[in-house]
């Protein structure tokens, strides 16, 4: 089954982690300096927070989290037919974990990436340029890998 993800920019990150362990009751499953993430199952929801070179403040993005390479070829299924250019990032490290991903931005700009977690890192990873997607995309921030423009493709 799919999980929801969304993921936050932040100021403070102890008080933020304060702030989310009450909203959801739960202490993060993986905390760094710089990092949090909670996975949730009520919601059921990927929610990550990050602060320093890592974040732009307020949602960064959102993205569909896979649990296995199946539902990742059928989102990536998905995001092909959805006609807007897609950036395939491949396997990469970003989060403090080992992922295979791709990006895509709706209409209106706000970029969601299609993801497969499949293992853990020891550091925090690369961010791609997200703004060669969108315009509302923050440069130098969490989990987009640096890709030239021209890697970039439509599909249809």
């Amino acid at each position: 089954m799919k999980r929801l993800h969304v993921h936050v920019g932040v100021e403070d990150i102890d008080r933020s982690v304060t702030f989310y362990s009450t909203l959801f009751d739960v202490e993060p499953t993986v905390r760094k300096d710089d990092y949090a993430k909670w996975m949730l199952d009520d919601p059921r929801v990927n929610f990550a927070i990050s602060a320093g070179n890592h974040a732009a403040k307020g949602i960064e993005h959102l993205g569909i989290q896979a649990e296995n390479d199946e539902e990742l070829a059928e989102v990536y299924g998905r995001l092909k037919a959805a006609d807007r250019p897609v950036l395939e990032e491949g396997a990469t490290t970003c989060c403090y974990a080992k992922s295979e991903k791709s990006w895509i931005a709706d209409p209106d700009g706000v970029v969601w990436e299609a993801f497969f977690t499949n293992g853990e890192a020891t550091v925090y990873g690369d961010s791609p340029a997200l703004t060669a997607l969108s315009d509302n995309a923050a440069e130098n921030v969490c989990c987009a890998p640096a890709m030239p423009a021209a890697k970039v493709a439509c599909r249809g």
